[in-house]
């Protein structure tokens, strides 16, 4: 991921998996992931593109057991997945220079995100710290795509998602 997404752990609260019951989940970097859960969710994904239509060609196509398919895959999925149709707030710190958070902003609209809250601390040492509450469900491409392309936008030094819903 890029360096100025900082860090993105988080538990978010998606009821909506299991009927009658909360579950828990954390936000995790792919690379502290074993492969058998990285293995299901690029099996998963190659059924969901439709460049296999059976399990068993997608758990092939990975070297996968379909045990261990079965076994993770209601517990595995990608950010954007997670985070379609949903409610994201990002915390970003931005140089304190003219342009950069319309720029920020400019391009959150870019991507159809619609912008639901907007906070920004006073500018302290040339930094200023900002919210922003984004609904992603008319958003083209994923969230996870959002995060990159803020992240390049000259003057954002940091980005992290403190919130989902």
């Amino acid at each position: 991921m890029s360096e100025h997404l900082g860090a993105m752990t988080e538990e978010i609260d998606r009821g909506d998996l299991v009927v009658g019951k909360t579950n828990e989940f954390l936000i995790v970097s792919k690379n502290i992931l074993p492969e058998a859960i990285l293995k299901t969710a690029k099996a998963k994904e190659l059924l969901v593109k439709g460049d296999v239509y059976t399990i068993n060609d997608a758990v092939e196509r990975v070297g996968l057991s379909r045990s261990a398919y079965y076994k993770y895959k209601d517990g595995v999925f990608p950010f954007y997945e997670a985070s379609r149709e949903k409610i994201i707030t990002i915390s970003l710190i931005l140089e304190n220079k003219a342009g950069v958070l319309s720029h920020v902003l400019n391009f959150i609209a870019s991507v159809q995100g619609n912008v639901l809250t907007i906070n920004q601390g006073i500018p302290l040492q040339g930094i200023a710290n900002v919210s922003v509450s984004i609904e992603t469900a008319g958003m083209a491409g994923t969230p996870e795509n959002l995060l990159f392309g803020l992240a390049e936008i000259q003057g954002v030094r940091k980005i992290e998602v403190i919130g989902q819903t």
